[in-house]
């Protein structure tokens, strides 16, 4: 359940920005039914609420030379706070790493990395992710093509 309850009408809107996040606010409030200045205020109001959280240009990896995705997971020796913190606080500095999530099951984390090619990979994991103190296991899938890649949130009426 959202902090803040979305009625409708925000979900509509996020929707649309979702799917279009540079559109003019008067296309935006003719999209979701309302007047200009009402439908700035409920998007004001979605940021200030911290449900949008910012904008962002979604860049196409292979056309930037990033071809390479890698999925990794990481075993610490031991998971205590501090182990923990250390992990999390030095993956947050590595720029290959697009998400990081702590996990329940075999893997402490699961990260998703991107880089230009395997002797990259290489690189990084001989320099950087096997250098982190309390890093015990690494484990790593390498992606062959994507099948789904969604940024867009499943967002319902009535939550």
């Amino acid at each position: 359940m959202p902090r803040v309850p979305l009625d409708d009408i925000d979900i509509k809107i996020l929707d649309r920005l979702q799917m279009d996040g540079r559109m003019t606010n008067q296309a935006l409030s003719e999209e979701v039914g309302l007047s200009p200045s009402p439908c700035l205020r409920r998007v004001r109001l979605l940021e200030e609420n911290g449900i949008i959280s910012g904008y962002v240009a979604l860049v196409k990896p292979d056309e930037v030379g990033l071809a390479v995705s890698a999925f990794v997971r990481i075993r610490l020796d031991r998971q205590d706070d501090s182990h923990l913190s250390l992990f999390e606080s030095t993956v947050t500095e590595f720029p290959e790493v697009m998400e990081c999530y702590l996990m329940s099951g075999e893997a402490d984390y699961q990260l998703r990395v991107l880089v230009g090619s395997l002797g990259e990979f290489e690189d990084f994991l001989r320099h950087k992710l096997t250098k982190i103190t309390g890093v015990s296991q690494v484990t790593t899938s390498f992606a062959l093509r994507p099948v789904v890649y969604r940024t867009a949130l499943p967002l319902r009426a009535g939550v």
